[in-house]
């Protein structure tokens, strides 16, 4: 098995959009028509985040109790110059982040909330 896609239900999917477009380097790619507002976004040609406007029913459930959210989404980088490239556009777009090494693993975490409860982490391997 391998991670498939992630689902972020927003009221305004536009600024998660251009986070993922402008900052990860998604691109946006074909979607079924569903319905209900959204898009999909893309990653070396697969679909792997889906965006879905907050009206839709999986923004609510049925009994009207508010649905379970994933707690964070994390994108591997495996190049070091795209590590530097991804910090640059953070800081050009005046996105607040925090960084935190893994010890063991010798890996370097950035944290980015997009909204509350919507969490996207950018991971690499340190030498």
């Amino acid at each position: 098995m391998k991670l498939d896609h992630a689902t972020i239900v927003t009221p305004d999917c536009e600024p998660m959009r251009r986070f993922f477009t402008d900052v990860a380097g998604m691109t946006i790619g074909p979607r079924p028509p569903f319905g209900i507002g959204g898009c999909w976004l893309y990653l070396n040609g697969a679909p792997v985040v889906h965006l879905v406007e907050s009206g839709s029913v999986l923004a609510a459930p049925a009994g009207g109790r508010a649905a379970t959210r994933i707690d964070h989404i994390a994108l591997r980088v495996t190049d070091k110059a795209e590590w530097q490239a991804l910090l640059a556009r953070l800081h050009e777009q005046g996105l607040p982040f925090s960084e935190a090494d893994v010890p063991v693993s010798r890996e370097r975490q950035v944290f980015v909330q997009l909204a509350p409860g919507v969490v996207v982490e950018f991971v690499i391997q340190l030498s």
